[in-house]
């Protein structure tokens, strides 16, 4: 049921989830949240590294940031001098809850967890449909490699089991309309030209297209280097195209390795992991003609931009957390047919052989689909 208000709110607060992918799958939340009450303004609190994200979106007004280690009275305070009468908690965590609480906003809307509901006015209930991403143990994995005829039909989520459905959720509970939308970012014309004078990319006309080999949830999720310039090689010979090699600071060694395989330096490849801001990692994004990545924030980014995306999945699933609107046939996501997959664990504790299974051959199969074969122009 509905939160029903004597009046609509005035001023709403969301608090935004603290990871890059799991903040694009809000986003068709919020636009259904500025649909429900479109004269309302909406100010979105989130960790500062996620500010840059949610720029020029439609369905936010303002963005409140907060700093790694900022204690929750400093939020509390920022918070009350917006003086908000509605608080929507996108997270589960306590103190998640605890922050509308603390700036005394009158109704505070989040879904109901362990420690916390005392500080919401309303804990809605896990929705139904919910799968959650159970994490079996050591012992049970290698069972069911050992066993693989144990396993009746794998892992077969609900088509409505996807992560952007939690959401959904929440902001029907305010009324608005559960029904889902893409998730959506923006990006500027301006700034996709200054990305392109900055990088050296105006005069570039073969397709461009971006590699992200890295994913900061851990090596389970990360695909073999060697098969990402294999199959970027392949690409490379039949399409004359240019990579983009993206990533953060912590992928620049991983990025270094891939750039020198494939030609050490434009216009081959340009190496820019660990030289964008997130902004400017989001115009290359929708610069570019596809994305060959991980399962990891960029993946989202791009898909919410238009981009197309080939990624090859391992420890986690696609039917949960994958790019875009569930189904959206212009993405290719990968599987291979293993019986302990999807664990969502971060490091595999057997031979890999979830993302083992994905071939180079497969990978750029599916990247052709997206780019003209030079060789039969």
């Amino acid at each position: 049921m509905a939160v029903s208000f004597h009046s609509p709110p005035r001023r709403i607060l969301v608090r935004g989830v603290n990871w890059l992918g799991d903040a694009v799958m809000t986003t068709p939340a919020l636009l259904r949240l500025r649909e429900k009450y479109p004269g309302a303004p909406i100010a979105l609190l989130t960790p500062a590294k996620l500010c840059d994200l949610y720029r020029h979106h439609p369905a936010v007004d303002e963005v409140l940031g907060f700093a790694p280690g900022e204690g929750l009275f400093s939020v509390g305070r920022k918070l009350r001098a917006g003086n908000f009468d509605l608080a929507l908690v996108l997270p589960n965590s306590p103190r998640s809850a605890m922050e509308p609480w603390l700036a005394h906003i009158p109704q505070r809307i989040g879904y109901a967890r362990s420690w916390r509901n005392w500080f919401l006015t309303r804990a809605v209930p896990t929705r139904p449909g919910h799968v959650p991403m159970r994490k079996p143990t050591i012992r049970e994995v290698r069972r069911l490699v050992e066993n693989p005829r144990r396993v009746t039909g794998g892992f077969q989520p609900p088509t409505t089991a996807h992560q952007l459905h939690e959401y959904l959720h929440l902001v029907a509970a305010l009324g608005a309309s559960p029904d889902p939308l893409a998730p959506q970012l923006a990006v500027t014309d301006a700034e996709v030209a200054a990305v392109k004078k900055k990088f050296g990319l105006e005069n570039i006309f073969p397709p461009i297209l971006s590699l992200n080999p890295g994913a900061e949830y851990g090596p389970a999720k990360r695909w073999p280097v060697e098969r990402f310039i294999a199959a970027a090689r392949e690409i490379q010979a039949r399409t004359n195209c240019v990579w983009l090699v993206l990533g953060g600071q912590s992928d620049t060694a991983l990025a270094a390795e891939i750039g020198a395989a494939l030609g050490s330096r434009p216009p081959a490849v340009y190496n820019l992991a660990g030289q964008t801001s997130l902004r400017e990692l989001m115009a290359l994004l929708r610069l570019s003609r596809l994305l060959l990545t991980n399962d990891t924030g960029p993946m989202h980014v791009a898909a919410a931009l238009g981009t197309p995306v080939v990624v090859p999945f391992g420890s986690t699933s696609p039917e949960l957390t994958g790019p875009g609107l569930p189904g959206d046939s212009r993405h290719r996501l990968l599987k291979s047919d293993v019986p302990c997959s999807p664990c969502f664990l971060r490091e595999c504790p057997i031979d890999f052989r979830c993302l083992n299974g994905i071939s180079s051959t497969q990978v750029a199969a599916a990247i052709m689909e997206f780019v003209p074969d030079a060789r039969n122009a």
